[in-house]
């Protein structure tokens, strides 16, 4: 695919997805507001928020990138069966399950430090591990999706994919965040 790097081409490819990113990120807001009481009881949810949307965007956006190189190189398939492609998922679930329990255990001992702690870090670690590992794989749907929508619409994805990715799991974190909270708590 050739790339034509004008401010005009990477205008003209940009502008439309970020103005659709920012609508996106306002229904993140909103199911932030809906779950600000919940937070505020628990101070050790309350820290889990940017961490949990950060870490989910970040993985996200690492696959983002190593299927973004692929596809420069000529050697990103799409084909499920491509071990390459599976061997890049199970790598983003597998940092998600050894990222998370740290960072449940994280937030629990951050809160604790600082003020006081209303759930048990047991509690805190399962919020933590499920939502990360529930994450991981939408990450890595909506990486593939995204990935997969800019080569067939002829778009650079190293401009649209890691926008759409980190924007997309920053709406899912605060999502999936919210549902193992009321599932474990």
């Amino acid at each position: 695919m050739p790339t034509e790097w004008s401010v005009r081409a990477i205008t003209r490819a940009m502008l439309p997805v970020l103005l659709a990113l920012a609508l996106v990120e306002l229904g993140s807001g909103l199911v932030l507001g809906a779950l600000e009481d919940r937070l505020l009881r628990s101070p050790s949810l309350l820290v889990l928020v940017p961490v949990t949307i950060g870490t989910a965007g970040n993985l996200g956006s690492i696959l983002a990138a190593r299927l973004s190189t692929a596809f420069h190189l000529g050697t990103l398939s799409f084909d499920p069966a491509d071990d390459e492609l599976a061997g890049n998922a199970v790598a983003t679930v597998a940092l998600a399950v050894t990222l998370f329990p740290v960072i449940g255990l994280g937030a629990w001992a951050l809160a604790a430090l600082v003020g006081e702690t209303t759930l048990g870090p047991g509690t805190v670690l399962v919020v933590a591990l499920s939502a990360g590992v529930a994450l991981a794989v939408l990450a890595v749907a909506v990486t593939l999706a995204a990935t997969y929508a800019a080569y067939r619409l002829s778009l650079d994805p190293d401009d649209v994919v890691i926008p759409v990715v980190t924007n997309v799991c920053d709406v899912l974190g605060v999502v999936v965040l919210f549902a193992a909270v009321v599932a474990f708590t």
